[in-house]
């Protein structure tokens, strides 16, 4: 049984190693919320706010899930009782969407159940592998930049490599990547950059055989989606437009994608991702990973998620030292040869940097039950 005790927030802002430029927003420092979770054992969880400060990626913002989480979520599961981390999607229903809010608390819970239980947070949820993949993003810029950062990452022993694409940023950069990288696994990502109308535009990157092309359409659609995916080799992969298990379920069949990313923070928690991934697995439609310039407390729960059986791609779980001069947890996350090991320890697996947080915290709240 877990009986929240406390629960506390940090807002804290870094500077990213370096901006994080996409066809419709460019992130240099990064606010998140991290989540303290206390049950009444003693035994603390932690999570993560994944929104960014502007609405460029969903509707939420830190701003917003701060004020969901103040005076909605968090005073709920104060008063709760929880025997599995399944119940506390149930008990957060009343309020709508706000699925970054709410899955930074599903996290924590998760945590604490795992820690109870004396297992990893990997175990607790099914996982099946010992390390996982891992790939990288390269965010828009000029040729001679995106080549420089694509090289380094293939030194580095990335599996594959996600390229950010928008009009006009699309057809001629890949085929000088294609040139210089004609066997890389490569995939491209267009953040809803696109309508129909530029049909030929997408169509025209099938000659460079992708692993995917990444919700080239608008964030919410499913319908427009399909009629492309009819029309390319490509396999689409949604991202943006799928928020639940149901949403996963529609776009199945009505054949939107051929792959769907799944990142904890959009879809509500760490319970939702597990439906989504079965789903997925139930129709043989690969999933993987998607990440969102996270800290190490996030990165953690995305590393137990990908050890499910159906994450048969590199996700975005990178280094830490890809984003950060000193991440929030200990030991930082490290690849090597391309892999990331999946913690054995109860929980996440990672310690909490206790005293780097207080020194990035812009802002702290506690609430008692």
């Amino acid at each position: 049984m877990i009986k929240v005790k406390k629960v506390t927030l940090h807002l804290i802002e870094q500077n990213l190693l370096s901006p994080f430029v996409t066809g419709i927003g460019k992130v240099d420092r990064r606010e998140s919320i991290l989540v303290e979770v206390e049950e009444v054992d003693g035994v603390v969880g932690w999570g993560e706010v994944v929104a960014f400060s502007s609405p460029w990626y969903t509707e939420e913002t830190i701003k917003t899930c701060w004020h969901m989480l103040e005076d909605y979520l968090v005073p709920n599961i104060l008063k709760e009782e929880y025997d599995h981390p399944e119940q506390l999607r149930k008990s957060l229903q009343f309020v709508k969407r706000n699925h970054m809010a709410k899955a930074s608390l599903d996290m924590a819970i998760w945590d604490i159940y795992s820690k109870k239980q004396g297992i990893s947070l990997s175990k607790a949820l099914g996982g099946t592998r010992d390390h996982i993949d891992s790939g990288v993003v390269v965010s828009i810029d000029s040729i001679d930049q995106v080549l420089h950062k694509m090289k380094e990452h293939v030194k580095s022993g990335y599996k594959r490599i996600k390229i950010k694409i928008k009009p006009g940023e699309d057809y001629d950069l890949l085929k000088q990547i294609r040139q210089e990288f004609p066997t890389l696994p490569l995939m491209v990502d267009a953040n809803s950059a696109y309508t129909l109308k530029d049909f030929d535009k997408l169509q025209a990157l099938d000659e460079f055989e992708l692993m995917m092309i990444e919700q080239p359409l608008a964030e919410d659609d499913i319908f427009d989606h399909a009629k492309l995916q009819r029309e390319l080799s490509t396999p689409i992969c949604l991202d943006e437009s799928i928020t639940s298990a149901e949403d996963a379920r529609k776009a199945i069949e009505m054949g939107s994608c051929r792959v769907i990313n799944i990142k904890i923070g959009r879809v509500g928690g760490i319970t939702e991702a597990i439906r989504i991934h079965d789903i997925c697995q139930s129709h043989d439609i690969p999933v993987w990973c998607g990440g969102m310039l996270e800290t190490g407390i996030s990165r953690s729960h995305n590393i137990a998620l990908a050890s499910l059986p159906n994450f048969t791609m590199p996700g975005d779980i990178s280094a830490s030292s890809r984003y950060w001069t000193k991440d929030v947890i200990i030991p930082e996350v490290m690849v090597e040869n391309g892999c990331i090991a999946v913690p054995d320890r109860p929980g996440i697996g990672f310690q909490v940097d206790r005293e780097w947080i207080h020194q990035i915290t812009k802002q702290k709240k506690v609430f008692r039950a």
